[in-house]
């Protein structure tokens, strides 16, 4: 392999090891605006957006042992790694593609799992990790505080018999 094909190949494997997930878009119809304002919105997440070549992506794939995702390499392909919510960052894409109409969901990789877009789609729709902590910390928080009010209720009721 060339030393100039194995310094991307590299770095394609940099970017697959940092991250839990990737999605790979077809950015086709895409402007240079349209890339710098999904790269700005996914930089806010803490994930990047990178255009790659197909046979590039596909060694570094194999090296990284990710499924086969050959039949999706085809076309114009950026890959999205990074950040700690996934479901956040297919918010973005998903809603950059409806927004725009150029960008599209190829396919994804979560847990070493094929993501559909159909799936990446389901799983836009997730709430964000701090979402879901916000919602765990409402479930555990709402029985102790009912049993704080019970309490203070139940106290002030003996101290007005006592003030009787």
């Amino acid at each position: 392999m060339r030393s100039e094909k194995q310094f991307l190949v590299e770095e394609v494997s940099g970017h697959l090891a940092k991250s839990d997930y990737l999605l790979l878009v077809d950015f086709t119809r895409v402007t240079v605006e349209d890339v710098a304002a999904i790269r700005n919105q996914l930089h806010a997440l803490g994930a990047e957006y990178h255009v790659v070549k197909n046979s590039v992506f596909h060694i570094a794939a194999k090296q990284a042992s990710l499924p086969d995702l050959s039949e999706h390499l085809t076309g114009h392909t950026a890959l999205i790694t990074g950040g700690k919510d996934p479901s956040g960052v297919a918010k973005v894409v998903v809603k950059f593609f409806e927004g725009n109409s150029k960008l599209e969901a190829k396919v994804g990789v979560m847990d070493e799992k094929l993501l559909s877009k159909s799936d990446i789609e389901a799983l836009s729709k997730l709430p964000s990790l701090d979402g879901v902590r916000a919602q765990i910390l409402s479930l555990l928080s709402t029985p102790a505080s009912q049993i704080v009010r019970l309490l203070v209720a139940k106290n002030e009721k003996e101290e007005g018999k006592e003030a009787a």
